[in-house]
């Protein structure tokens, strides 16, 4: 490209830079003389005429813009198969090289800069043009510190062309609104949420949003409230940390309802009468039903055919009446002169080298073979590009532009597109995301299928525990099958009533449900058994998650009475015996009588001798009773194995 003439008056002088979509080279307007930069656009329109038409009336609309902080668009044409812009040339950098060099900026330095960009959206705002793709990357600064914004009116232009075989998010995913993250249409609001992002940069010195992947930056986006640039720097003002929570607010009915009225906030953002300014916060009527508008696929291309003035066709003048002369001198020197034409057509080329041949198709051979034919045909490789392809293998052309079968003068420049091979990515790390926002944002991204496994855990219902392919690992996109392990939530029991059940019957339920039963405590009870459960807790029904424990509370039984004491005073008579007294009636010795008492009661056996004496004389004894709560007691006494007296006792009637 470099010394070639674009359009018949810009001379290509070097290369400034480029991406994906174009390339940017600064130029010479030969007929204006003055240098200017021309964007070339990365993309083959020759087989999409009507998109090729929509992309022209899309940036011509542009050409429209007329401000100070907006770069010029002065011309937009093709050059055989090249597509250019040609627009202003600004001798300086980018916002984003000067953030790097020279940020974080005070609120003193960086409001000048904001009060240029946002005076930029407000102008092409009020033309109806919104720029879908605020960035530092696409607003430059002059040598003096004045900013312009580029690519204004044709972020969708340059999208619709570099991406219209995917359905890739528009815009920069550090500085996209979240209705532009959920794949919705960008808005005049959208635009102000990105200014919003640069100023958060500009004070900052970085990105409110950083992550390892596009979509889970895009996610913060959606779910994540800017951070507090105060928490980073505490001087800033809480009326300038505001500016940026109102423009970067996830509902864009909350955002400012325009670039002026962000224009004004700015305006006396730093007043003395702002410096206690309470900070922002999202109130809404908790009573008002506020309906939710459905998100449309955003169109490729703006309504820019409605805002391009048609050029009023001049009249005819009628021509005056002529004098009759004579025709047929004129046949025959018309006659002469188509023949004259037509001779010069058909040889003038060949004379001049100007003879035009189909381009070879050289789809499918190496890029020594691609070369070494077109060149053999007359043509010059201007430049050869690395693609990856699905389709041919790596070191083999996937197309030439212009494409194979076109016809072209001997001498055109033929640029090749190499393949190297499909591309290979890393796979990103999803866990800890929302799988629902990561399936609805990767639909896009060309998988071959993304499935889901559900499993309980601890995270919460709906975020990604697991993923295969597993981070990290190279993968082909449209060959890989995601499939996400997805949380069901805690696993959760519900817990059965208990009450009645036996010790042992509890702790079964619990081994076999996953839960831990214990014992609360053990308490009597007057109607459940001893051993089973009277109550528990949590209460039947309850639900909890397996491994919590469930306390029950065990029965001892009815409440024991207390032991019943009984004291029973007996007079065991001495049985007078004949031979106790000699023939004379003298008294003798007396014999000794066996006397034996048995008890029954808690302590005793009826069976067992209780106490076991003789006696030669009457005697008082005392016996010893202790019942408890329905027992029957009692008590024996023999006299040589003789019944003396014996008596028995009931609980409750022991003295």
């Amino acid at each position: 490209m470099i010394g070639k003439r674009i359009g018949g008056r810009y001379e290509v002088l070097s290369y400034i830079g480029g991406g994906g979509m174009s390339r940017v080279y600064l130029a010479h307007d030969v007929i204006l003389g003055r240098d200017v930069a021309i964007k070339v656009l990365n993309y083959d329109f020759s087989n999409e005429e009507e998109l090729k038409r929509r992309f022209m009336r899309e940036a011509l609309s542009a050409t429209s813009l007329t401000h100070p902080n907006i770069v010029d668009i002065f011309d937009v044409g093709e050059d055989g198969d090249i597509h250019y812009l040609v627009m202003e040339f600004i001798d300086g950098q980018t916002l984003k090289e000067f953030i790097v060099s020279q940020g974080p900026l005070s609120p003193e330095e960086a409001l000048p800069i904001m009060k240029q960009l946002v005076s930029a959206i407000s102008n092409a705002h009020y033309n109806g043009i919104v720029h879908r793709d605020i960035k530092p990357q696409n607003i430059l600064m002059d040598n003096e510190g004045n900013v312009k914004i580029t690519d204004f009116g044709i972020a969708m232009a340059l999208n619709a062309t570099a991406h219209t075989k995917t359905n890739s998010v528009l815009g920069t995913v550090h500085y996209l609104s979240p209705e532009q993250a959920r794949g919705g249409m960008a808005t005049k609001k959208s635009d102000i949420y990105s200014v919003g992002i640069v100023f958060y940069e500009l004070l900052t010195g970085k990105l409110p949003f950083s992550g390892e992947s596009a979509v889970s930056i895009a996610l913060k986006h959606l779910q994540e409230e800017t951070p507090s640039v105060r928490a980073l720097f505490p001087s800033i003002p809480q009326s300038v940390e505001n500016v940026i929570l109102k423009a970067t607010a996830k509902e864009a009915a909350v955002r400012y309802s325009s670039a002026d009225e962000m224009q004004e906030d700015l305006a006396t953002v730093l007043s003395p009468e702002r410096a206690n300014e309470e900070k922002f916060s999202i109130s809404f009527d908790d009573e008002a039903t506020r309906a939710i508008p459905a998100i449309m696929d955003a169109p490729k291309f703006g309504s820019v055919e409605q805002t391009i003035k048609q050029a009023p066709i001049p009249e005819e003048k009628k021509a005056e009446p002529k004098k009759k002369r004579k025709k047929w001198p004129f046949i025959v020197g018309g006659l002469t002169t188509l023949i004259i034409i037509g001779l010069l057509i058909y040889f003038l080329p060949s004379l001049l080298g100007l003879k035009k041949i189909e381009v070879t198709d050289v789809v499918g051979m190496t890029e020594t073979e691609a070369i070494k034919a077109l060149k053999e045909d007359g043509f010059v490789i201007a430049e050869s590009i690395e693609e990856n392809s699905d389709d041919i293998e790596a070191g083999k052309v996937i197309k030439t532009t212009p494409e194979a079968g076109k016809e072209r003068p001997i001498g055109t420049e033929i640029t090749l597109y190499v393949s190297i091979g499909k591309e290979l990515v890393a796979m990103e790390s999803y866990i800890g995301d929302d799988y629902k926002q990561v399936a609805s944002l990767l639909a896009n991204y060309g998988y071959h299928t993304i499935k889901q496994n559900e499993e309980y855990s601890d995270e919460p219902e709906g975020t990604i525990i697991g993923q295969d392919p597993e981070p990290g690992t190279e993968i082909i996109v449209n060959e890989t099958d995601l499939v996400f392990t997805v949380s069901k939530g805690k696993d959760m029991v519900s817990v059965r009533n208990l009450s009645g059940l036996s010790e042992a019957e509890a702790k079964e339920y619990g081994r076999n449900s996953g839960l831990e039963v214990s014992i609360a405590s053990r308490v009597s009870s007057a109607n459940v058994p001893e051993g089973h459960v009277i109550s528990q807790n949590p209460a039947a029904g309850t639900q909890i998650e397996k491994g919590r424990g469930i306390s029950v509370v065990i029965s001892t039984g009815k409440e024991k009475q207390p032991v019943q004491h009984y004291l029973h005073t007996v007079t065991i008579q001495y049985l007078e015996d004949a031979n106790d007294q000699d023939e004379d009636g003298e008294q003798r010795e007396r014999t000794p009588q066996m006397i034996k008492i048995y008890v029954q009661d808690r302590n005793h056996l009826m069976a067992d001798t209780y106490e076991e004496f003789e006696i030669t004389d009457d005697i008082e004894v005392k016996i010893k009773i202790e019942l408890e709560e329905g027992q029957t007691g009692a008590y024996r006494i023999t006299r040589d194995d003789l019944l003396v007296d014996e008596k028995k006792f009931n609980y409750g009637e022991a003295d």
